[in-house]
């Protein structure tokens, strides 16, 4: 089995939350700024990272909401040469803007960042990351995993 371990943020600001639209290999989605870890990298590190690559905004952690993870068959992968299933786990933080100015990626596995009003999160395409999120908020997670 194959492994990927990624780093997100929950923004949010005056009812609004911050996603970046994730386009890959012909399937796409809303999602949180985030991604993957790389070797050596501290996961808190890697979200501010990826929420600067993927938003333009720099961005400081405020709290660990949790842990998730979750298995991909081998059949729904992404990667069409793949030949054994991915577990994703997905470390997410509560974060806050600090600076800079809203920037859609370049060259990168998003291609656009936008604020999108909470109440109208039902009527948007998101990835199912953001709900799984949006719990953690509701239900803290003492360091266990999310379903």
């Amino acid at each position: 089995m194959d492994i990927r371990v990624a780093a997100y943020a929950v923004i949010i600001e005056d009812g609004n939350i911050l996603l970046a639209h994730w386009n890959e290999r012909g399937r796409g989605g809303w999602t949180l700024p985030g991604g993957g870890i790389d070797p050596g990298e501290d996961p808190a590190d890697a979200a501010v990272r990826e929420i600067f690559e993927e938003t333009g905004f720099a961005a400081d952690l405020d709290e660990l909401l949790g842990i998730h993870s979750y298995v991909v068959p081998v059949e729904q992968r992404l990667d069409p040469k793949a030949a054994v299933p991915l577990q994703a786990l997905r470390i997410v933080y509560r974060a806050h803007v600090t600076g800079g100015v809203l920037t859609n990626e370049r060259d990168g596995s998003t291609d656009a960042a936008a604020w999108h009003p909470l109440a109208s999160l039902d009527s948007l395409d998101t990835v199912g990351l953001v709900s799984v999120a949006l719990d953690m908020l509701e239900k803290p997670q003492m360091g266990a995993h999310a379903r």
